[in-house]
Order: structure tokens, then sequence, then C-alpha cells
């Protein structure tokens, strides 16, 4: 059975514990592609991180993101949102589609 995670600051990722989420929360770039490895092949099916540190560790998404799991979604974080997982659910939609319909 595949699991739920949430990555990012703790403030921001606390909450999603009381869903049965299990959370990651990170302090660096540095542990956060090391806990994104070892969450996305210990049979994590989503992963939700915040925007912040996704935008940090850029690189490490472009690497699996065309893999079929994890799928990782970008989520606001306490300090606010910065527009990232709009932007990423546009491009799904664009290539499933065909075009861009959400704008």
């Amino acid at each position: 059975m595949y699991k739920i995670a949430a990555m990012g600051d703790r403030d921001s990722i606390y909450g999603f514990a009381s869903l049965g989420v299990s959370i990651f929360p990170v302090d660096d770039s540095n542990e956060a592609v090391k806990t994104l490895r070892r969450i996305s092949e210990n049979g994590y099916a989503v992963i939700y991180i915040t925007e912040n540190l996704a935008q940090q560790i850029s690189a490490e998404l472009d690497r699996i993101k065309d893999n079929p799991l994890p799928a990782v979604i970008p989520i606001p974080g306490v300090s606010g949102n910065n527009g990232m997982g709009m932007k990423q659910v546009s491009r799904f939609v664009e290539r499933a589609v065909g075009s861009d319909i959400v704008k």
C-alpha cells in the first residue's frame, strides 16, 4: 500500500500528521535532498513539499519528475504562496489537454 508524505519546515507541515500523513521536517536543502531520495524509494506515492523548499531543491525534483511515482506536489508554507504550485498544475494540464485551459 502506498503512503503519503509532507516535507518542509515544521510549522508548515505539522498539521498533516493529524490526517495520517507522514511528516518530514527539514531545515536545509542538503537534508531535504537526502530525505526526498529516502522517502521516494520507500513506498511513498505522494509527497507534499512546501514551495520554498521545492525551489531550493529544484534540480533534485527535476531528476524525479518523469517517474510515475512519487507525485511531488508543491504546497504553500506558512510564509505564503509564491505561485510555484499553480505553475506546475498549469503545466500538467497543458501536457494532458494540449493547451493551457487553467489561465
